[in-house]
């Protein structure tokens, strides 16, 4: 099960702390992600990574309130634009369109997704795979409060919802 808690930053500051704390930068991404309406708490999406040339088919599932606990099936695909058409002919209707610029570093067993977000602002979403929800939790925490964040800099609502707004 993924597990992550997404906190709203500065995205300057925390770069830097993240890399204070030993973690290692993995690689770069510049995402497009194609949401379409599907009933909550479900997410059917298609996400394009432009400067890796991947393209992928996901479909979550939430398991709290909080957003914080996903079921998730996710596959590779070779072409992002038929797949959106795709799902477009199949009746499904875009709900939104997320663009981002990610940084991804890893620390152990924990993932930090530094995200640059159109239209929303800057976030880090803190990751950890994991059978246990409170044991991953535990982990996020600990090094949330290393990084100085807390509990009122979480934010709870999905990218879809912020674009929303």
């Amino acid at each position: 099960m993924e597990i992550e808690v997404k906190f709203r930053v500065n995205f300057d500051e925390i770069k830097k702390k993240i890399e204070a704390l030993g973690a290692h930068f993995s690689h770069f991404e510049e995402q497009e992600d194609v949401y379409f309406k599907v009933p909550r708490p479900k997410l059917l999406r298609v996400r394009a990574i432009h400067n890796l040339t991947e393209y992928y088919i996901t479909y979550k599932e939430i398991r709290d309130e909080r957003n914080e606990e996903f079921y998730e099936i996710e596959f590779k695909i070779e072409n992002f634009q038929k797949a959106v058409e795709m799902f477009r002919g199949l009746g499904y209707e875009v709900e939104a369109v997320i663009k981002k610029k990610r940084w991804v570093y890893k620390l152990n067993d924990v993932t930090f997704e530094l995200n640059r977000v159109e239209k929303a602002g800057d976030f880090l979403d803190i990751e950890v795979i994991a059978e246990d929800p409170e044991e991953a939790k535990r982990k996020i925490w600990e090094v949330a409060k290393k990084l100085g964040l807390k509990e009122e800099d979480v934010e709870p609502r999905l990218y879809i919802e912020l674009i929303n707004e």
